[in-house]
């Protein structure tokens, strides 16, 4: 009953603030083990959507609002104070379009949903480049930038990148401020960690990950198409994802992850 309303709003909305909450608290995602973090996303994605739409009201006359903000209630879930140093908090940033300003509009709703003034550390993965270009180290400065600023203004403790070469990582880290910490890779790519690789992140102490990420974790179609599934007859092919963060929260102490979720913002780029 709740899409008719729910469409609506989209019609007239300008930005979708997306926030999943703690997929923990959420008893259909426990029982169900994703094969991908691609299906992951979308599955949360639809699952958000779908219990927003349900909620919204039928009342066409209903307040506009620039900026919707779809959350499911019961799955919000802030740290307590009192436990903020016993816990790691850190989040993946994935760039969708190519405005490096998101990167702070993500860091602060992520600091807001969950209740604190920083992030212990954050990583981004290569912001999409145009087909037949190289990503190359000058295309990465104007968002490792807007990280630097962040650090500085103590919104992140430490920040990171995600699939550099050794060549590629060696010239961020040379040009950079604030060095990056760690340099995630994706065993998809490789099974052994390349040994320049190897060798440069011991020689200037870049933590080496591993991760499982695709390419592109939201793109631009599988998103209208997730919209499009959880409200029909929506104009999805006018929204455009600008963002998708993943924060996980860890208990230092015993390694296990207390909280998990994602946040997300989109625009609708209406003709």
């Amino acid at each position: 009953m709740g899409t008719d309303g729910a469409r609506a709003l989209l019609e007239r909305a300008a930005t979708l603030t997306l926030q999943t909450g703690n997929l923990l608290n959420w008893g259909c995602l426990r029982k169900k083990c994703p094969a991908t973090p691609g299906e992951e996303v979308r599955d949360c994605i639809q699952k958000t959507l779908t219990e927003w739409s349900s909620k919204i009201g039928q009342d066409r006359n209903q307040e506009i609002l620039e900026v919707l903000e779809c959350t499911v209630a019961q799955a919000i879930e802030k740290i307590n104070p009192e436990e903020r140093d016993e816990l790691k908090v850190s989040a993946k940033l994935f760039v969708v379009g190519s405005n490096s300003s998101s990167i702070r509009d993500a860091v602060d709703m992520a600091c807001s949903a969950l209740g604190v003034a920083q992030l212990d550390s954050v990583i981004i993965a290569p912001p999409p480049v145009e087909d037949g270009t190289s990503l190359c180290v000058e295309y990465l400065q104007p968002y490792w930038q807007e990280l630097e600023n962040l650090v500085q203004n103590n919104k992140i403790v430490a920040i990171g990148t995600s699939d550099l070469d050794k060549t590629l990582l060696e010239q961020l880290y040379l040009w950079a401020q604030v060095k990056p910490s760690s340099n995630q890779v994706n065993l998809a790519s490789c099974c052994v960690m390349p040994p320049d690789l190897t060798a440069f992140a011991k020689q200037f102490d870049i933590q080496l990950l591993t991760h499982n990420d695709p390419k592109e974790l939201l793109c631009e179609a599988s998103f209208q198409e997730v919209l499009q599934e959880s409200i029909q007859n929506t104009k999805a092919h006018e929204w455009i994802p600008l963002w998708l963060l993943r924060y996980s929260v860890i208990v230092k102490s015993r390694g296990i992850i207390k909280s998990k979720g994602y946040i997300m913002q989109a625009k609708r780029n209406a003709s």
